[in-house]
């Protein structure tokens, strides 16, 4: 509870500062859950966007990423998330993200937090609690997800890497999780429904996807030409893929690159499995490219391939633009900068959003799935040669890139609160 007494202080302090009059009833309050970096990002970059626009903005988030983005003008609220290994160890499991206490504190956090910021908006990303608290709040509530998460997407369910694929085969483990899906959909319900239930509102159902979809507003960051939808109510609206890239100093070879060579660049990012990058990189080595590889600061080696470039963080935006092919874990935020680059990737994913989100690039043709658990070197020696080879894969990730272009996340944004909170006239 000390962590959210402080955050209450904090805001109590701050809510009277810089709320000019022009900023009367335009104060928006975001909630980030800081379990994985892309549920920060994608949040801030939207907040930078509406504090340009004049807004008031408020940013409440546990710290452990805070280094990575430049200031607010206002204080970044300490708001305690679940551990980001416990939360991955989770996921990668196929159990519960959140217990029932767990929901319940967070319930807790969220109040005192609204109640001292009185926000006329609430946005969050992956703060499944605010189902609950913004409701009790009465304040409009904007969540940001992914469109394969919507109950009105028709997403192809391939298992995961969970222990029954490695205990059984793919074939016969995704023969068992397509019947099994549907009871795990329910029990990852149950959590959230019981909390809903103390506080005396109505179940969410037995459907994942509505707890992850439920509110007032649902944003989806990806774009309707690769994720579509069908028969999605009004609520649910696409405002494009939502880009950030660290600001932090190119490291010392980036001008040393061979020019006569295509350019790979590989990261597993902090979710994927970190223990292939070495299987992946010997791989690489085999071919006349260069590869310039973000370990993330996950994995320490003394020595790599002549060919292969090495160090801790890459400006993701700069090292996609590069590139001729991404390699990474198949995850939303990596393979949509790639693709924002016109550039095709490679998803090495484990856990089941990244099955989801490469399922589509699969079929769209801008991107190869390869299952973690099936790496070799022979499969990312043959992978990479094809898409390269692949002139058809690399124009159809130039359309990709147009489309990005004509759907601007942050416009699109501020198109939408300023439907929900009418900008103040003099």
């Amino acid at each position: 509870m000390s962590i959210i007494k402080e955050a209450a202080n904090t805001a109590g302090a701050a809510g009277t500062v810089g709320s000019a009059a022009t900023n009367v009833g335009r104060r928006v309050l975001f909630f980030a859950e800081a379990a994985t970096l892309a549920h920060v990002a994608r949040p801030m970059v939207l907040a930078q966007t509406l504090e340009a626009a004049g807004y008031e903005v408020h940013f409440a988030c546990d710290g452990r990423y805070r280094e990575l983005f430049p200031t607010l003008a206002r204080p970044w609220y300490p708001l305690e998330s679940i551990d980001s290994q416990a939360f991955l160890d989770a996921l990668a499991n196929g159990r519960p993200l959140y217990s029932t206490e767990r929901l319940q504190q967070y319930v807790e956090a969220d109040l005192v937090l609204i109640e001292a910021i009185n926000p006329n908006l609430i946005v969050g990303d992956f703060r499944l609690s605010l189902s609950i608290s913004a409701r009790l709040a009465g304040i409009h509530y904007m969540a940001i997800t992914n469109a394969y998460w919507s109950p009105y997407a028709r997403p192809q369910y391939r298992v995961p890497e969970l222990s029954i694929t490695r205990a059984l085969g793919v074939p016969l483990a995704n023969l068992l999780f397509k019947l099994a899906r549907p009871l795990a959909f329910a029990l990852h319900t149950r959590p959230l429904n019981l909390v809903r239930k103390h506080y005396g509102l109505p179940s969410l159902g037995l459907d994942l996807r509505r707890t992850y979809t439920d509110a007032d507003t649902v944003l989806y960051a990806d774009l309707p030409e690769l994720i579509p939808t069908f028969d999605r109510p009004i609520s649910h609206q696409y405002i494009g893929p939502i880009n950030w890239s660290p600001d932090i100093p190119l490291p010392p070879w980036w001008d040393k690159l061979p020019e006569d060579r295509p350019v790979v660049y590989v990261t597993l990012g902090s979710s994927g499995q970190s223990n292939l990058l070495p299987t992946i990189l010997s791989a690489l080595a085999k071919l006349p490219i260069s590869v310039i590889a973000a370990t993330v600061g996950r994995i320490t080696h003394n020595e790599w391939p002549a060919n292969v470039f090495v160090t801790d963080y890459l400006p993701g935006d700069q090292a996609a633009a590069r590139a001729k092919l991404v390699i990474c874990n198949g995850g939303s935020p990596t393979t949509l900068q790639a693709l924002s680059e016109g550039v095709p990737v490679i998803g090495i994913a484990s856990n089941l959003d990244q099955y989801l989100n490469m399922g589509y690039l699969e079929k769209a043709g801008v991107g190869r799935l390869v299952r973690s658990g099936q790496v070799s070197t022979v499969c990312i020696k043959q992978e990479t040669e094809r898409i390269l080879g692949d002139l058809e894969c690399q124009g159809r990730t130039v359309q990709v890139q147009n489309q990005v272009t004509a759907c601007s996340a942050t416009s699109n944004m501020l198109k939408l609160v300023n439907t929900i909170i009418p900008a103040c006239h003099d």
